[in-house]
């Protein structure tokens, strides 16, 4: 029994690792810290640019910054918040990002 459950523990941790390698996410990846994310955020609610603070107390992230993950953990945390807290208040996003010091990409929410 206990030599089932381990390698099914062991199978289980495979099969993520092989999934996190084709989703942008990669919360499920043995190395998650594979990649530096440079992000700039640009946020708007109500046609107002927030400043770096505001920006700050919505999202629990600086404006600008760097990230060890995959640049989609910083997208779930602008769409999670969006999506409940900023539901009554919602704001035009776009945050420019660069992985492992390449091209630059954007991505905007909404989506559009």
């Amino acid at each position: 029994m206990k030599t089932t459950a381990a390698a099914a523990l062991l199978l289980f941790q495979v099969v993520m690792m092989v999934y996190a390698r084709f989703v942008p996410s990669r919360y499920f990846c043995w190395a998650p810290f594979d990649i530096q994310t440079e992000y700039k955020l640009q946020v708007e609610v109500g046609g107002r640019a927030l400043n770096a603070k505001e920006v700050r107390t919505r999202y629990r992230r600086a404006q600008n910054g760097t990230d060890n993950r995959s640049p989609q953990h910083v997208m779930d945390i602008v769409q999670g918040y969006e999506e409940t807290y900023g539901r009554n208040n919602p704001a035009r996003v776009e945050m420019r990002y660069r992985v492992n010091g390449k091209q630059e990409q954007v991505w905007r929410w909404p989506r559009q």
